[in-house]
């Protein structure tokens, strides 16, 4: 079997990307939202649509806010290569690859599956300080560390 190689700045760039994007999208999204709400015309329905639109902007502010976060902490990701599984780290497995990042969740890279996890998920916490050829049970699922980058 052919060993793949990653590139794990490449992978780090791609979540940063990733993270960007949203950000980007939701904004326009809040103000495409925000410019329909005031050309809302005074009718019998005006308040409640209004106000409904009002409670999509919150929701959307709060995502915003969170997405923030998420680039913030990928910030604090270092890049190095380590022997032992921290924050940073791209972890090959038997059945998943996770990059111990922020909370992101699946993503494809280059036609390959990947998990975005944060260090503070069960996953995460249960791989800490493992090396190659360690073995874990994670919800009766066993899984051996193939690599770490």
């Amino acid at each position: 079997m052919e060993k793949i190689v990653f590139e794990k700045s490449d992978i780090r760039d791609f979540v940063k990307t990733t993270i960007a994007e949203k950000i980007e999208k939701l904004k326009n999204f809040i103000e495409f939202t925000l410019e329909a709400s005031r050309d809302i015309k005074k009718t019998p329905k005006y308040d409640s649509m209004r106000e409904e639109m009002q409670e999509e902007i919150y929701q959307m502010q709060r995502q915003l806010g969170a997405l923030n976060d998420l680039k913030r902490n990928m910030a604090k990701v270092l890049n190095t290569a380590t022997e032992r599984v921290q924050l940073g780290s791209l972890v090959i497995t038997n059945k998943a690859r996770f990059y111990i990042s922020v909370s992101l969740g699946e993503f494809f890279f280059e036609g390959d599956r990947f998990y975005a996890i944060s260090p503070e998920s069960p996953m995460a916490k249960k791989m800490m300080g493992m090396k190659a050829g360690d073995e874990f049970t994670l919800n009766k699922i066993h899984q051996k560390v193939i690599e770490i980058l």
